[in-house]
């Protein structure tokens, strides 16, 4: 489980973050959604430590992560697993040695066990025999697919998803999506996924915080989202549903 409380994040005087506070839970696909420019990824890079709040706290199963020292800290990025917007291969690095590089850097595994470890996430996501390609040999969604493995390959107990659909046509994005929902399941992880598709909402929304212009302003499931008398996340879902019907 993760906990964020009461977290603000200014840029230039300018507040991106205005404290928010919410839970994450654990065996959940846990969506943060809104529309661009609302705080989603700044809120996802204060949760993984790549931005640090101006104020409040994150917690990773009760550890305080915002103001650990370095060696907690490193403990916790340690059991993180992140699936980059644009996949985030290594363009220089096969398949395998892309999904290999958490190992390589995070454990001291031997080689053999590195090896089956990669080709049992390459199969857990159906990309057997690809091992030796080159990212530039594979589609955007297999290249999808090779992220996410990489980011499960270290057995992760918190998974971050930014923006997992982009640039994915329809029938790809629900594979992704079904993916990291029975990825968490079958590995009782906590994940977090940051995304404005409804689709993805829908399908494996089990808890949803909408964000907009850097607050918080509903969380529920993707059960009552459409029951809401939120202006906000009423216009934001059905200027969604028009664009899916253009496309």
């Amino acid at each position: 489980m993760i906990e964020i409380s009461r977290i603000t994040k200014s840029f230039n005087d300018k507040e991106v973050l205005s404290d928010i506070s919410a839970t994450f839970e654990k065996g959940k696909t846990n969506l943060i959604i809104g529309s661009s420019g609302t705080g989603k990824s700044v809120l996802l890079k204060c949760i993984v430590g790549l931005l640090k709040p101006d104020t409040g706290d994150v917690l990773y199963n009760g550890r305080n992560f915002t103001d650990s020292d370095k060696e907690i800290q490193t403990d916790i990025r340690r059991e993180m697993g992140m699936l980059f917007q644009g996949s985030a291969l290594f363009d220089s690095m096969t398949v395998e040695q892309n999904v290999m590089f958490p190992l390589n850097i995070l454990t001291k595994m031997k080689p053999a066990e590195k090896l089956e470890r990669v080709n049992f996430c390459l199969e857990r996501v159906g990309l057997e025999n690809v091992n030796k390609r080159m990212p530039s040999e594979i589609s955007g969604g297999m290249k999808k697919r090779v992220g996410i493995a990489r980011s499960i390959v270290n057995k992760p107990n918190y998974l971050f998803c930014d923006e997992p659909n982009s640039g994915l046509d329809p029938q790809t994005s629900i594979l992704i999506d079904d993916l990291i929902k029975e990825i968490t399941v079958e590995n009782d992880i906590t994940t977090v996924v940051v995304t404005h598709d409804m689709n993805s909402v829908m399908e494996i929304g089990d808890k949803v915080m909408f964000m907009y212009k850097g607050k918080k302003l509903w969380e529920g499931s993707n059960q009552n989202i459409t029951d809401t008398d939120v202006k906000e996340l009423n216009d934001f879902v059905f200027a969604n549903r028009m664009m899916q019907q253009i496309k």
